[in-house]
């Protein structure tokens, strides 16, 4: 089991940034391909970006160049680094944990963006 837990969310302007982290316990990410999804209101779920165990990135094509997730298997740790934000990045921010057949998703952390 691993148990991810979100912070770093808030009310933020357009054109300003935020630094999202998610801590998981319970077991190391080490092997873990770890991402952020997001929500906004009356949306599906969708991939922001995620990161294998070795580093490779993958990013929403919407979303390359201001968005950047980054891990600290050290610290068991995920961020995503969002820059200029906009409006339409209003949205529940969602950590994820996939290895093999397992998934395990945060509560979420909400981000709000006023113009």
């Amino acid at each position: 089991q691993v148990q991810l837990v979100e912070s770093g969310g808030g009310l933020v302007q357009a054109g300003d940034s935020l630094r999202l982290s998610c801590v998981a316990s319970g077991s190391s990410i080490s092997l873990y391909v770890m991402g952020w999804y997001r929500q906004a209101p009356g949306k599906q779920r969708e991939l922001v970006a995620n990161i294998t165990p070795n580093g490779n990135t993958n990013y929403a094509d919407a979303l390359k160049g201001r968005f950047t997730i980054s891990r600290d298997n050290f610290k068991n740790t995920v961020f995503l680094q969002m820059n200029s934000l906009k409006p339409e990045d209003t949205a529940v921010y969602y950590c994820n944990a996939q290895r093999r057949a397992y998934t395990y998703w945060g509560q979420g952390t909400p981000v709000t963006v006023s113009s």
